[in-house]
Parts: C-alpha cells; sequence; structure tokens
C-alpha cells in the first residue's frame, strides 16, 4: 500500500472509530463528544495549502472531466464537416466518435490500477500530455484510417486522468468542506463539457475552421498539463513495488481487443456487405474474446493472489449488473440522439454548423438549470422515480424525430422539445446511478463500482452508434434499391431533402427509442425500489 492510500485509510480509520464512540458511549439528548465536534471542525476548516493552491490545483483537476467530455461533443457537432473535408462516407463517420468512447471505456480499469502501482501524479500528468498531442496532431491527418486512430489514443489520454483526477483529490483533502467543494468542481466538470461542448465546436467549426476545435483543445490541455505539474502534490518516495505482476495485462488485452474487433465488425459490415464471410467470423471472435476475459477474471479472482482487472464477485448483486445494463441502453440511445439529431439538420435539412449550434442552445441552458435542482431532488424523491423519469425522457426525444411529423414543421414542435427532454434525462441519470452505486456496493468494491459503470457508459455509446449506424445504412440502401456496400462505400449521392436519408435517420431514431424503451423496463423491473438515496437516504440492495 502507498503512503498516499495509507494515510487515506488512516483517516478513514480515525472517522470510524469517532463515529463508534459517538454511538456506544451514554450521552443526554443533545449532547454530542467535544473531542468528534473539535476534530469535525479541524476537519473541515483544514487546508493541506494555502488557499490559491488549492483553488488552482482544483481548478487543474476538474479541467480534466471537462475537457475529454467536450473532446466527445464538440466532435459530434462537427461530424458532417469532418466527414467531407477527410472524404469519409457517413456509414463510417460514427467511427470519430466511437474510437474515442471505446478506448475511454476499455482502459478506464487498467490506467486506475497502473495508477495504484505506478502513481496517481504520475498517470495523470502522463495522461494529460498524452491528451495534448492526440489534440494537436489529427487536423494535420489527411486520411480517414489515421485520424480515427488519434482519436483512439486521444480517448485512451482521456482514461488516464479520469480515475487518477479523482484519486488525487481524494487523498490530498481531507474529510470536510473543503473537500466537499473539491469534489463537487470535480463533478461539475463532466456535464459542463457536455453542455458547452456542442456551442464550441459548433462555433469555432463555422467560424474559424473545424481544425481549430482540436487545437484549441490542445492549446487549453498544453496549459492545464503544466498547471498540473506546478500545483499537484508530489506523493512521498515509495519502495520500488513490483509492477509487472500486479497490473493484469492478459485481461486488458482481451476486453480492448474483443471489443474494438466487434466495433470494426458491426462498422464494416456497412461498406463491405454484411454477407461477406469475415464480418459474421469476426462477430463470433470478439465475442469469444469477450467470453474469455470474463472467465480470466474468474479465475484471477478467485484461483490466485493477483488482482483483476474487474471483480466479477461483484456482479452478485443484482441490482448492480442492472445499473450497469441501464448504463449502457441509456447513454447508447441518448449519445445516438445527439448525433443523429446533428444529421438531421445538417445533413437532412442542409443547414450549416452554427444554425446547427444554435438548436442546441437549449441543452446548454436546460442542463445548467437540471444540475442545479438534481442535487436537492436526491435527497427527496425515490431513485427509481427519477431514472424512469430520466429514461422515458430520452424515450420521448427520439420519438419526436421518429414520428412523421412534417419534414417543414417548426422547430419549436419538435426539436425544441426534444433538445430539452434529452438533457433532463442525461443529467439526472448519472448522478443516480452513481450514488447508487456508491451506496449499494460494500465500501472497497464502490471505487471499482463507480468506475465500471463509467466504462461501460462508454462502451455502450460507442457499440449503440455502429448498429444504430447499420441500421440507418440499411434503410437507405433499400429505399434507393442498391446494396449495402455502395451506401457504406459511397453515400450514393445522398443530397439534403432526400427521402431516404429521411427515412434512414427516422428508422434510427425508432432504434434509439427502442432501446431507451428496454431502459425503461430495466429500471422497473430490476432496479425497483431502491427508495431515496441522497442525503441520509440508504438505498436498499
Amino acid at each position: 500500500m502507498s503512503k498516499e492510500d495509507e494515510y487515506v485509510a488512516n483517516a478513514a480509520e480515525k472517522e470510524i472509530g469517532d463515529l463508534e464512540r459517538v454511538v456506544t458511549a451514554p450521552q443526554l439528548p443533545g449532547e454530542k463528544d467535544e473531542e468528534v465536534v473539535r476534530t469535525e471542525t479541524a476537519a473541515s476548516e483544514r487546508l493541506p495549502f494555502s488557499k490559491a493552491r488549492c483553488v488552482a490545483l482544483v481548478t487543474t483537476i476538474a479541467a480534466a472531466p471537462f475537457l475529454s467530455t467536450m473532446a466527445v461533443q464538440a466532435s459530434v457537432i462537427i461530424l458532417p464537416t469532418i466527414g467531407e473535408a477527410l472524404d469519409i462516407p457517413t456509414s463510417r463517420q460514427q467511427w470519430i466518435v466511437s474510437a474515442y468512447s471505446l478506448t475511454f471505456g476499455c482502459f478506464l480499469l487498467l490506467w486506475g490500477r497502473l495508477a495504484d502501482v505506478y502513481g496517481k501524479r504520475m498517470i495523470f500528468l502522463w495522461g494529460s500530455v498524452a491528451f495534448t498531442i492526440t489534440s494537436i496532431v489529427p487536423p494535420f491527418i489527411t486520411n480517414e484510417i489515421g485520424f480515427d486512430i488519434f482519436r483512439g489514443l486521444q480517448g485512451l489520454a482521456a482514461a488516464a486522468m479520469a480515475p487518477t483526477a479523482l484519486g488525487i483529490l481524494g487523498v490530498t483533502f481531507p474529510p470536510g468542506k473543503a473537500k466537499d467543494i473539491a469534489f463537487g468542481c470535480f463533478g461539475a466538470g463532466a456535464p459542463l463539457g457536455g453542455i458547452f461542448g456542442n456551442i464550441f465546436g459548433g462555433v469555432v467549426g463555422e467560424y474559424l475552421d473545424w481544425k481549430w476545435v482540436f487545437w484549441i483543445f490542445g492549446i487549453v490541455s498544453g496549459i492545464s498539463t503544466i498547471a498540473s505539474y506546478l500545483v499537484i502534490p508530489v506523493p512521498p518516495p515509495q519502495p520500488e513495488p513490483v509492477m509487472r505482476n500486479t497490473v493484469d495485462w492478459i485481461g486488458g488485452t482481451l476486453i480492448t481487443v474483443g471489443l474494438i474487433i466487434l466495433l470494426f465488425a458491426l462498422s464494416e459490415g456497412n461498406v463491405v456487405g454484411w454477407s461477406t464471410p469475415w464480418v459474421p467470423v469476426l462477430i463470433v471472435v470478439s465475442l469469444l474474446l469477450v467470453v474469455a476475459f470474463g472467465f480470466w477474471q474468474h479465475y484471477l479472482e478467485t484461483k490466485t493472489q493477483k488482482r483483476p482487472l474487474m471483480k466479477m464477485s461483484i456482479f452478485k448483486n443484482g441490482k448492480f449488473t442492472a445499473a450497469n445494463v441501464l448504463m449502457a441502453l441509456f447513454f447508447s440511445s441518448f449519445n445516438n440522439y445527439l448525433i443523429f439529431a446533428t444529421y438531421w439538420f445538417q445533413d437532412f435539412q442542409g443547414l450549416s454548423v452554427i444554425q446547427t449550434t444554435i438548436r442546441f442552445i437549449p441543452t446548454g441552458v436546460t442542463g445548467v438549470l437540471v444540475a442545479t435542482i438534481t442535487g436537492q431532488l436526491l435527497s427527496r424523491i425515490p431513485g427509481d422515480i427519477i431514472l424512469t423519469f430520466s429514461t422515458i425522457s430520452v424515450s420521448m426525444s427520439s420519438l419526436l424525430f421518429a414520428i412523421p411529423i412534417p419534414v417543414h414543421a417548426t422547430y419549436w414542435a419538435y426539436g425544441f422539445p426534444a433538445m430539452v427532454l434529452s438533457v433532463c434525462g442525461a443529467d439526472t441519470i448519472f448522478p443516480v446511478l452513481t450514488l447508487f452505486v456508491a451506496k449499494t456496493l460494500p465500501s472497497e468494491d464502490a471505487s471499482l463500482g463507480g468506475a465500471l459503470i463509467t466504462a461501460v457508459g462508454q462502451i455502450g455509446r460507442a457499440i449503440g452508434l455502429a448498429i444504430a449506424t447499420a441500421v440507418q445504412t440499411a434503410i437507405i440502401a433499400k429505399e434507393k434499391g442498391v446494396d449495402v456496400d455502395k451506401i457504406g462505400s459511397e453515400g450514393h449521392g445522398l443530397e439534403p431533402w432526400d427521402d431516404a436519408l429521411k427515412v434512414g435517420i427516422r428508422g434510427t431514431a425508432w432504434f434509439n427509442f427502442g432501446m431507451s424503451l428496454a431502459s425503461t423496463v430495466v429500471v422497473v423491473v430490476f432496479i425497483r425500489g431502491i427508495g431515496i438515496i441522497g442525503g441520509k437516504g440508504k438505498s436498499k440492495r
């Protein structure tokens, strides 16, 4: 155990000891142990460094989830623009988003383990440097494959920052008010990145060039990297750990290669045709690798002393398992909604990037409002009620784009309510699920559960988008009366207001509606009755 971890463990042990004294000692009503009062007061007021350095530290750490989320959303709004610049057909544009999400999700747990072995500060700084480089380089690449590879590397770098950032805050700030504020700022980073990502991408893409979206990311990330190097405390020296034997490289390889092969097969099926022999073969191989990963993790956990990348026993908790399924289904639907709404406005209606951005502004405004009240709702409304509201909201967003509303209908009739409802769902479901996981799992599994549910959400985005793109391509091919591979590789001359494009996007909206409806079923059947999870509420396992 590192000295950082010992510090956290000792602090937690002291808090538990204080709590035990309060519970077991006989006291009069209203009386409280004076030593506990002094301990709580000192902890809540004590800062590990000067106030200025603490502010700088929290700001640079919170920049990690802000930039990593913004990198996804900003690319969504300029997806058609990048596709046109690099001559990427619509059926393969999803790789620009999916490559990032897939590597982010696959490597989240592995980076967390590497941080335990090599140190949180080192891994965070390496991730931040890599994110800077992989943000600056892609605009210079003029071919599709190279661009997608660097997007994957960018997601890999972002995954290194996510678990280590949270760990740095955890070991730096003692329990108390300062720590609450630090974690609150960190928690706001990802939602704010999502809110401003579309607006930033649209404005920069319209008035500068889509390349500047990435270059500005690189500049900001570079500044953040330098600041992080200066303000993140250097941990005390520790004995050289036995490194290679404590990291599950085999498990990391199995799950990453398996999911990448699956995504590749689902995507390329649109291009070469689903009857091509190697497509189903790759799908089977990918599924076998994922299953092998599960067996390997079970073997490490039950038969060896080596720490697995993911404890399979954690899934014995039925509600936790259901929460992961819910996360994958929901964010698959939500992510698809945002992307295909972009296609509707830009590809079908022929609107410019900035005109599309204006139509996404309600997501930002609504997101800020919802974020301010969600914390209050968690301590007043049962979690399963909030989750049901979240899933139904996103279902309605997809449904508004699926039903045959006249194509020249005003944006306020379908687009505006869909945007508002989608964010109402997304900005309420994530805090509920993360808090639910923290309260449902034993304390020793809470960190793994939180990282896992985030990873599942990212992987769900990537796989769901691949399937939705396959649905769209198949529908367009049917409408055009051509083979799927013609649409996948050539686009077959699709222009704004093309009926085939309209039917294809609406078909994916029905698919997204089905995914979000399935997530509602998961809540109603498997997560019902969890009770109030915020405040002093205790979720029911």
